[in-house]
Parts: structure tokens; sequence; C-alpha cells
């Protein structure tokens, strides 16, 4: 596929979409928000892509809205914006049955840090900060902020990180649980197709009903999570990839998954 602003290209079952105004810090624009979409949309429909890498071009993974373009004048309101653009990026990535992951290069900030944070697994640059900087211009965190980060950390460093807009290294994200890895910064892509690549080996099905079961996880109790545990035990033992498993483990030999 060819965009005009993100990079979208295939390797070895990773489709990798590259966020690319690094001249605004990959700041987030309607171009950039409807490329992104489409990317993902993309993603969702191939079958020979198995995982989902998202980075920035430049020092900057994402330094949330164009601000420009969000004052210019006839500029959409503040609602058509996040409905328009951030909430559709943020459903796809969490209804994709496959694996994403975020690698963060430089600053995330507003948008750009909770699209992040709701990927499946995050990596990052040594020099990668974060920081939830809507509190800075007198707004409230979207892009499923709210949502994600208290589950991820807790209410109340929740709470610190958004009320008081403060800076997070990698490092910290990392002891905290948000981040899987840190590499330093020249080795950060490197890592993460490495990473990408051993998921699209995977079983591809199961990791995708995880991802379900995960996603309904946070609306169950523990009755109604076991009867989705039952549901999706069964689905994922009706693949090939699980057959496969079960014949490498009996025949001592490694599987050979092909995401069915």
């Amino acid at each position: 596929m060819a965009f005009e602003i993100i990079g979208f290209e295939i390797e070895a079952g990773v489709a990798i979409i590259t966020l690319n105004r690094p001249d605004k810090l990959n700041s987030f624009n309607q171009t950039m928000a409807y490329e992104v979409q489409s990317a993902l949309d993309y993603c969702m429909e191939d079958a020979a892509i198995r995982c989902v890498l998202i980075t920035g071009a430049g020092r900057a993974f994402c330094a949330g809205q164009d601000l420009e373009e969000a004052i210019a004048p006839n500029s959409a309101s503040i609602e058509e914006h996040v409905e328009s653009k951030y909430n559709p990026m943020v459903r796809r990535i969490r209804a994709i049955k496959k694996p994403v992951i975020a690698a963060v290069n430089g600053v995330a900030a507003g948008a750009g840090a909770n699209l992040a944070y709701c990927c499946d697994i995050i990596v990052a640059a040594q020099s990668a900060k974060f920081i939830q900087s809507f509190i800075n211009i007198g707004l409230i965190p979207d892009t499923g902020g709210t949502y994600f980060l208290p589950r991820i950390v807790g209410m109340h460093k929740a709470a610190e990180l958004m009320m008081l807009g403060e800076k997070m290294t990698a490092q910290e994200g990392k002891d905290l649980g948000i981040i899987y890895r840190v590499f330093p910064d020249g080795e950060l892509m490197e890592g993460a197709m490495e990473l990408a690549k051993r998921m699209a080996l995977m079983p591809t099905k199961g990791l995708g009903l995880i991802k379900k079961a995960l996603n309904m996880s946070l609306r169950h109790d523990l009755d109604q999570q076991l009867e989705v545990e039952m549901d999706l035990q069964g689905r994922a033992g009706r693949t090939y990839d699980n057959a496969e498993g079960i014949n490498a483990f009996l025949e001592k030999r490694k599987p050979v998954f092909k995401g069915e």
C-alpha cells in the first residue's frame, strides 16, 4: 500500500507502520491519522501479516495532536478530532486479531503516549520519554489513556502521571511494568524487529484469542471470565496450530506454526 505520510512495509510477516512527520515530531494531523487507520485495516485483513509494529521516524515516536491544525480557522471541534482520529485507531488496535507492538524511539506525548499504551507490547529506546501532556494545556487524556493507564499502573500512579504531566523515562516505564524491554538508542529497531519476527512465527490464532480474552476481562467478573476462557479455549483447541504444537511436542521437534 502507498501512503502520503506514514511509512508502510511488510517484512517476514511483520507489517511496519512508521509515523512519518519528523519535522513535526510525528504529531497527528488528519491525514496521518486516517492513513494509520487504513494501514491497520489492511493488517487486519491480510492473513500473511501476523504481527504489526508501530514506530516513529526521526527523534520522536509521536508528540500527540498537531496543535496548529487543531486551532486553525474552521477546524473541527475537539470532540470531532477525538472521534474521527483517535478513537478509531484505538478500537482497531484492540480489535485486530494479531499482536501489535509499539517501538517507542523518542518522545511519546499526549495521544502519542496513549497510542503506545493501547498496544499489546511496548519496547522503547533508552532515551525515550513518555508524558501525559494534556494537563499542560488544560485538557484531559484521550486516546484511551484514562482506560488503559489506570489498569496498567493503578489509579494513584495514573493520577500522578496525568495530573502532574511529568515526564517518565523508558526505564521508569519498565520498572512500572509498562515497557517490556528498553534498548540502547541505536539498537531499538533491531530489537523490536527481532521480537516482531518471533511473534509472527507464533500461533497467530492463539495470540488473537489471548488478546480477545484480555479485552473481555476488563469488563467481566470472575464467573463471566471463566466462561470466556472455556469458550476461547475450545476455539484454540480446534486450530491447526494447536494440533501442530501437540504433534511437535510428541515428536520432539520444533513446531512450524501457520497462524491457522
